[in-house]
């Protein structure tokens, strides 16, 4: 117990700077990897099958964005009150926030795997599917839906065992995964002949020995965090903290996913099959840019979780300001390319060069705001870190929903497809001043009232 007690006491004793380093930097690695892997799953399938299959493809992301969004609900909401409580050295209560994630995981990712199967036609229809798109589509998401459970667990626990105190161990789920998918994609689409349902069974291959490696890790004695059988059974009061904080990554997902919904429609209705292929190029390459943030969150996540719980606010605001230097800095990085190498990034998704024209254009576009979109996502991130639940779920909602729905209704019908693709950076900037605002607001409040904050958190 001494050495897992010491794994997360470093959270509130070790240099910051080396801390963001030690979490971090494993949580970009596995992230950038599980984007790596979805982009070679787009880049085989656009290569090996054509780019109509792209624009399928493309229509599944709501899908699987909303997947997602249930496991997140589950998996970021447990893992930021497992730091928290650990910081509150309780880790008996942190343990049976393990377990009550395991069983809220399989009764409510089971539930969304059983009704999308059910309505999935419909689901593909209502994504903006046609009738030249829609079978790749299916052909995809008849397999991937089962693997859905694995997913959510695989996600979910891979997020607990970083906030446990296990970066590395959680970064290299994402690895193994990755490499199994990597391997297998090329063998099942190619070599078999599956197209693209080769590259949904080789996604699911790689969900269930990542959900193996995680919960493995909860079974071993050495772990910091481990299962127990009377923890499974699920508590109100526990159920409902894990809710509570997790509702602002699920609702961030949801809106997306909704969103997505929208520019498809818009982009049928101002580009064509075409378009939403072009869109399912720039989600990719856009998403893998935003996943080293993503991986940054989850880094900085059980520092500022740990450190809020000990009522160390100092160590707490200099993780926060290290992490926006570094999410500003590698934003900019993404801007570059994709201002200055958009062709070329699209060139490795598809040969029609049509579909090549309309996605180094709109990727240029996307990334007009991204310099400054890296402070939102870590503003956003903190604000859950600590459990203000509303206040990460308000800015949550700026970015992919309050400002990008108007911007897809008003500036496509005067700017034609151009408009749509405008709407993404025009939402990105409006949404990086309001979480600015939030925040200095925030810190400035704290300041002034430091000393009330001390005795009670509650009271700002």
């Amino acid at each position: 117990m001494e050495k897992t007690d010491s794994i997360t006491n470093a959270l509130g004793t070790e240099r910051i700077g080396k801390l963001i380093w030690n979490y971090s930097l494993p949580a970009i690695v596995g992230t950038v990897v599980m984007a790596f892997y979805n982009i070679i799953d787009r880049i085989f399938i656009g290569q090996g099958v054509g780019p109509l299959a792209i624009s399928g493809l493309a229509l599944t992301f709501p899908f699987m964005i909303l997947l997602m969004a249930f496991g997140m609900l589950i998996g970021a909401g447990s893992a930021a009150r497992i730091s928290i409580t650990l910081g509150e050295n309780n880790r008996e209560k942190a343990e049976k926030i393990l377990a009550n994630a395991f069983t809220l995981t399989l009764i409510i990712s089971g539930t969304v795997v059983i009704l999308s199967y059910i309505f999935m036609s419909d689901l593909l229809r209502l994504f903006g599917g046609t009738e030249r798109t829609i079978q790749y589509a299916e052909d995809f998401m008849r397999i991937i839906i089962p693997g859905g459970v694995f997913s959510a667990l695989s996600f979910g626990f891979n997020n607990i065992m970083r906030a446990s105190g296990y970066p590395k161990k959680a970064m290299y789920t994402m690895i193994i995964c990755a490499v199994i998918n990597t391997i297998l994609d090329p063998i099942f689409i190619f070599w078999f002949h599956w197209g693209i349902q080769g590259a949904a069974i080789a996604t699911n291959i790689s969900y269930v020995v990542g959900t193996v490696w995680v919960l493995q890790h909860f079974t071993k004695k050495n772990s910091n965090l481990r299962f127990h059988r009377k923890n499974f059974r699920l508590e109100k009061d526990i159920v409902m903290s894990i809710i509570s904080i997790g509702m602002s990554p699920f609702s961030m997902q949801l809106a997306t996913s909704f969103v997505i919904v929208v520019v498809n429609s818009t982009l049928i209705h101002y580009g064509g099959d075409l378009a939403i292929g072009a869109f399912g190029i720039l989600n990719s390459i856009n998403t893998l840019i935003v996943m080293v943030i993503i991986g940054l969150n989850q880094g900085t996540q059980p520092i500022v979780g740990y450190n809020y719980g000990a009522k160390m606010y100092g160590r707490m605001f200099r993780t926060l300001k290290y992490a926006v230097m570094i999410a500003t800095l590698l934003t900019t990085v993404g801007f570059i390319i994709g201002t200055f190498l958009p062709s070329v990034m699209a060139s490795l998704f598809t040969r029609d060069v049509e579909l090549q024209s309309i996605a180094t254009r709109a990727l240029r576009i996307s990334v007009t705001m991204f310099p400054i979109i890296g402070s939102q996502i870590v503003i956003t991130n903190f604000f859950q870190s600590i459990g203000r639940a509303k206040i990460s779920i308000f800015l949550s909602l700026t970015r992919q929903f309050l400002f990008l729905i108007p911007c897809l209704l008003i500036l496509p019908p005067i700017f034609g497809l151009t408009g749509a693709w405008a709407s993404m950076p025009v939402s990105d900037g409006l949404s990086s001043i309001i979480s600015t605002i939030t925040i200095l607001y925030f810190i400035r409040r704290f300041k002034r009232n430091r000393s009330a904050m001390i005795a009670d958190p509650k009271t700002l």
